[in-house]
C-alpha cells in the first residue's frame, strides 16, 4: 500500500489548479530571469585562448563558426581522466538534438575540456555523440572561467567557484574516483562543471554569462522529466563541492547494464 496521499479526482483537480497557479508564477519569474541574464554587461576578452579541435587549432572566435553567439559547456574531463564525468555525460546526452536548432538561431554550442582532443574524440565515439568538442589543454581558458583549479588552490582548502570561495573537502575516496574517472581524488577534483556564453561583434569576443552547480540544472533534459515523475529525482547525493564529482545514481548511458 502506498504511503502517498490519495484522493478523489475532484480533490486532485483542486490541488492541481492550485499548483498550476504556482507553476505559472514560476514560468513568469523564469522569463524575467532570462531577460536579466541578457541584460548583464558584456566583458571584452582580449586574451588569445587557443583550442585543439578535430579540424586543428582554433581561437575562441573560431569556435563561433560564423554565428554571433557561442555557448560553451565546461565538461569535466581532465587530461588524466580515462572517461568523462558521468554527470557531464548525462547532460551532454541531450546536446546532439539541440545543436542544429541552436545553429539556426545564430548560436553555436561546444563542449570544452582539458583532456587531449584525441581522448575527447575517442570518448565521443564511445558515447555516440556528434556535437563539437574542443580541448583547452595548455591554455588558461578553464582556469580563467573557474572550472579547473591548480594544486596550490586545492591545498589552500578553498577554491573560487560559482563566484565565491568554496570548500574543497569531499567525502569521496581515491577508490571512488579511480572507479569513476581512472585517477586519484586530488587530480579528479581539479575539474568542475559549468557553462559560459559569449558574443562576437565586429571581430571582438565578449563574455556575457556563466553558471555553475545548480545553475546547470536546467540543462539536464532528464531532470525536467524526472521533476514531473511521481518519484522526482530520487537523489541521495549532497550538493557540496566534493559531491560534484560523485557518480550519484546516474551513470554513463552505456554502463547501466554493467552490473
Amino acid at each position: 500500500m502506498t504511503d502517498q496521499k490519495t484522493g478523489s479526482r475532484d480533490e486532485w483537480l483542486t490541488a492541481r489548479l492550485e499548483l498550476l497557479e504556482a507553476e505559472k508564477a514560476l514560468t513568469r519569474r523564469s522569463d524575467e530571469l532570462a531577460r536579466w541574464r541578457q541584460e548583464l554587461p558584456w566583458v571584452r576578452i582580449d586574451k588569445d585562448y587557443r583550442f585543439e579541435t578535430e579540424e586543428g587549432t582554433a581561437s575562441l572566435a573560431d569556435l563561433f563558426r560564423g554565428r554571433s553567439q557561442l555557448l560553451v559547456y565546461h565538461f569535466m574531463f581532465g587530461p588524466e581522466y580515462t572517461a568523462g564525468c558521468p554527470s557531464c555525460s548525462a547532460i551532454a546526452d541531450g546536446f546532439d538534438g539541440s545543436v542544429v536548432h541552436l545553429a539556426n538561431h545564430d548560436v553555436m554550442l561546444w563542449a570544452v575540456s582539458r583532456a587531449p582532443v584525441e581522448k575527447l574524440q575517442a570518448y565521443k565515439r564511445r558515447m555516440g555523440w556528434s556535437f563539437p568538442w574542443a580541448s583547452s589543454f595548455g591554455s588558461d581558458f578553464n582556469y580563467d572561467f573557474q572550472v579547473t583549479f591548480t594544486p596550490e588552490q586545492q591545498q589552500s582548502g578553498a577554491v573560487e567557484y560559482n563566484f565565491h570561495a568554496m570548500d574543497t573537502g569531499s567525502d569521496l575516496s581515491d577508490s571512488d574516483t579511480l572507479a569513476v574517472y581512472g585517477t586519484d581524488l586530488a587530480t579528479a577534483t581539479q575539474e568542475a562543471p559549468g557553462m559560459s556564453a559569449f558574443a562576437l561583434e565586429d571581430g571582438v569576443v565578449y563574455h556575457t554569462y556563466s553558471a555553475y552547480v545548480r545553475g546547470l540544472d536546467g540543462l539536464w533534459g532528464m531532470y525536467q522529466w524526472l521533476d514531473r515523475a511521481p518519484g522526482g529525482r530520487n537523489e541521495t547525493m549532497m550538493r557540496g563541492f566534493g559531491d560534484l564529482h560523485a557518480s550519484g545514481w546516474y551513470r554513463r548511458h552505456d554502463e547501466y547494464d554493467s552490473e
